[in-house]
């Protein structure tokens, strides 16, 4: 079988959550280095995936899209030596998957908003857009602590699916 491809961008949030889960289950990735900057190569992403997003893995020609399906994919298929970031059982593999969905939507969508805001030019930014994504962030903070309390991972022991949203995220998120 040949080796999954991943298209990313060390930069991107996203793909390194797919990294840390793939390093975690001991899945070795062709990773091919996306410069969307460029027109040709962006071009040819997009002819690949045009929803035009990043990190994306394809796998003998199929294209696998959106990280948290990308790291179940990787789960699945190639988990070396049965490493689990989503647990067997139910109940606990729908509090990850809560705290995955959590970690993107409350943490890393306003850490993206509130950096895309640093790249703008003095005095361009959108005000409302900045102060929504702090308070949200700031809210997703407390529901954090709240939830790490007395826990080593956020949902319990083990580093899970919601830890690889997690990590990024707040490597990067600020307030």
């Amino acid at each position: 079988m040949a080796t999954p491809i991943l298209h990313f961008h060390p930069l991107s949030s996203c793909c390194q959550k797919v990294l840390i889960a793939a390093g975690v289950l001991g899945v070795a990735l062709d990773t091919r280095l996306l410069n969307l900057g460029d027109p040709v190569e962006r071009a040819a992403f997009r002819a690949l995936w045009p929803l035009d997003k990043m990190p994306l893995l394809v796998e003998q020609g199929t294209p696998v899209g959106e990280t948290s399906i990308i790291i179940e994919h990787l789960q699945l298929h190639h988990a070396a030596g049965g490493a689990l970031l989503i647990p067997a059982d139910p109940a606990q593999a729908l509090a990850v998957r809560f705290w995955d969905r959590f970690c993107d939507f409350y943490v890393m969508t306003p850490m993206q908003a509130l950096t895309a805001a640093l790249l703008q030019p003095d005095g361009q930014g959108d005000a409302q857009v900045t102060a929504a994504a702090r308070a949200t962030l700031l809210k997703s903070y407390g529901l954090l602590d709240r939830q790490l309390a007395g826990r080593r991972w956020l949902t319990g022991e083990a580093f899970t699916l919601a830890d690889c949203a997690a990590a990024p995220a707040l490597f990067y998120a600020m307030a």
